[in-house]
């Protein structure tokens, strides 16, 4: 006589499911934390410029001019408070221009509508530069947690380098940053984080969506539009060799991206066309000069000097033309790595993409390091060059400003004399040289995160949950 035992059925690998499920929560919660207490210490390291006195317009005092370069704590929000209306909460755009000598006029700010709007909520309850900077650290403040894990889904530990790396605490409030890197962190979780339960069309429309409100905020987002197109086109991580291209998947997407972006900008361009069009002609506008960062002006002195109108114009169209070139060339070398790792490395590409465009653009700010960090994360570079970047980084955004209290104190105007001239020429050139061998690494190493994170922890089962059997009695 046989007979079946009874008592509690146990779900067939509930039990090995819920410790990686309890860790990745415990891992999320770390990097989050870190993540706040790093943007604590930025916030305190910009906030040394501020007070304790504060002028009629709200400027901080005394000698607010010296000691923002001398204690290297400059950052562009609390500097911005005067000379763009801010201080006047004129609402963005709308009644702004330029005048003839390149100054925005009427509220008008140089940084697309998203990052203007920002800068205006940030200022209506301000009435100093100190309270300016306060309330953009706390808009901005989620978008940075939010990156952190991001990063952490997708790469696990490897986003203790968002968390705790330098330039979080240099730059997190330098400038309005964290939102667009947000968006282009975001983008990449949709696509690859999101894999199980939605479609690749879907994952791309959403990231396109992303990544137009990037271009919204800061520009270059937009740029990856064109890596992901391509990876649409060329079905992602379930391409067969042989099969179809999907066109209308890579169409749907560049144009969720476009019209995003249109959907944004047109209100503005419609209620004050001057003062939207402005903003990107001061960019046109501007020149390189020793403020700029780059190599077109340490490189090519003294040609290179603001006063030599042809080498201007000629550095004015060149640069975005090869920006554009080194944009072609690493979408053109994602389709050979394409051949053999299976699908198109659209990640890849992009971190090529923004190390053409830091390289080649006229301007190379400090806070740009801010939009390459992440790919630190996501692509498995070797961890000696990511430290190379960071030291060269470090050295120039700290001896950038010691440089400047310098010049304004009339020593040392030539970037061949002192200390802090030394540290500029050692972190133009040591990260143009590294920007150079970081577009070829990116486009070798593989990726951090799974390319089909349902592997990872295994999927969901779909119906009934199995039952072992119990033994006969």
């Amino acid at each position: 006589m046989t007979g079946t035992a009874v008592g509690p059925t146990r779900i067939a690998g509930s039990e090995a499911a819920a410790p990686p499920r309890r860790r990745s929560a415990l891992l999320l919660a770390v990097l989050v934390v870190l993540t706040a207490a790093t943007l604590v210490l930025g916030y305190a390291n910009k906030a040394r410029c501020t007070g304790p006195e504060f002028d009629a317009q709200g400027r901080s005092a005394p000698d607010y001019e010296n000691r923002k370069d001398r204690d290297v704590c400059y950052s562009d929000i609390q500097h911005l408070w005067l000379g763009r209306d801010i201080n006047e909460h004129v609402f963005p755009y709308v009644d702004g221009g330029i005048d003839a000598n390149g100054m925005l006029t009427g509220g008008t700010v140089e940084y697309p509508v998203l990052t203007g709007m920002i800068m205006w909520l940030a200022a209506l309850g301000a009435h100093t530069d100190a309270g300016f900077l306060l309330a953009s650290a706390l808009i901005m403040a989620p978008f940075g947690l939010a990156t952190g894990w991001l990063l952490g889904r997708l790469s696990r530990w490897r986003a203790l380098l968002w968390a705790l790396g330098p330039p979080l605490v240099l730059y997190a409030f330098h400038n309005w940053d964290l939102p667009v890197v947000a968006c282009a962190v975001g983008a990449v979780w949709v696509v690859h984080g999101l894999r199980g339960s939605r479609s690749l069309v879907w994952r791309g429309n959403v990231a396109a969506l992303l990544l137009g409100l990037g271009f919204a905020l800061k520009l270059y987002p937009g740029a990856f539009v064109l890596p992901l197109a391509l990876y649409v086109l060329t079905r992602g991580e379930d391409r067969v060799p042989g099969s179809r291209l999907d066109w209308w998947g890579a169409v749907r997407v560049a144009g969720t991206a476009v019209l995003t972006a249109v959907v944004v900008n047109l209100p503005f361009a419609i209620a004050g066309f001057p003062g939207w069009k402005a903003s990107f002609t001061f960019q046109e506008l501007r020149k390189v000069d020793f403020t700029t960062n780059s190599f077109w002006f340490w490189g090519f002195r003294p040609d290179s000097d603001p006063s030599n109108i042809g080498f201007q114009d000629l550095v004015s169209w060149l640069s975005p033309v090869l920006v554009l070139a080194s944009f072609l060339v690493a979408a053109a070398l994602g389709l050979w790595r394409m051949r053999r790792v299976g699908s198109y490395p659209w990640v890849a590409v992009s971190a090529a993409m923004l190390c053409g465009f830091l390289l080649l653009h006229k301007v190379h700010s400090p806070q740009y390091t801010l939009w390459l960090l992440p790919f630190f994360v996501l692509l498995r570079v070797p961890w000696g060059v990511v430290a190379g970047y960071l030291a060269a980084d470090a050295v120039m955004g700290i001896g950038i400003f010691r440089w400047l209290y310098d010049v304004r104190a009339g020593t040392n105007l030539e970037i061949t004399q002192g200390l802090a001239a030394q540290a500029v020429a050692v972190g133009v050139w040591g990260r143009a040289a590294l920007l150079v061998a970081l577009f070829v690494l990116f486009l070798r190493v593989p990726p951090t995160f799974e390319l089909r994170p349902e592997d990872r922890e295994g999927p969901v089962p779909e119906g009934p949950p199995t039952v072992a059997a119990a033994p006969a009695a």
